[in-house]
């Protein structure tokens, strides 16, 4: 299972790394195989053992933050190894092939 997500602390100033460097650093000492860039991260492995980072990350956010937003994506895609990667390597193999 791969899932993207975005935590995002409402009523707060504009600025959020303060706010979300808890929760990132939950994400990193999971374990799980994982990807953060300026809007989402992404997290693959076994589904209780994501929605248990999930949780707790959002809960880090919660900590500080008086609201907390959650947006939350999956790709439950039985088969599929490795889906961080392996989905980019289709991708690059599709258009290696068309050129």
């Amino acid at each position: 299972m791969l899932i993207a997500f975005a935590l995002t602390p409402m009523g707060t100033e504009e600025a959020v790394a303060d706010y979300i460097a808890d929760a990132v650093k939950i994400i990193r000492e999971s374990g799980l195989p994982n990807r953060s860039d300026s809007m989402y991260t992404m997290i693959e492995g076994e589904w209780d053992e994501v929605m248990d980072v999930v949780r707790r990350a959002t809960e880090a956010v919660a900590a500080k933050a008086p609201r907390v937003q959650l947006v939350l994506k999956a790709d439950i895609w039985p088969g599929m190894h490795h889906p961080l990667d392996g989905k980019i390597a289709l991708l690059e193999q599709r258009i290696a092939d068309t050129t």
